[in-house]
């Protein structure tokens, strides 16, 4: 996985960790949602990259 790629996926990750913790200090359960899907997307797109770096071995 390339250094930038992860970095940007963790900062997605972290990204969508702040809207749902805001979301439900808050009681928004829109922003809530959307941080869990930041999330769910950062996830998979860490997972992707994890199965491409498993080929280039």
């Amino acid at each position: 996985m390339a250094a930038d790629d992860k970095a940007s996926n963790k900062a997605e990750e972290l990204k969508g960790k702040v809207k749902e913790g805001v979301g439900g200090a808050i009681g928004d359960e829109n922003l809530e949602r959307q941080g869990r899907n930041d999330q769910a997307k950062s996830n998979l797109k860490q997972g992707v990259e994890k199965i491409k770096d498993a080929f280039k071995s």
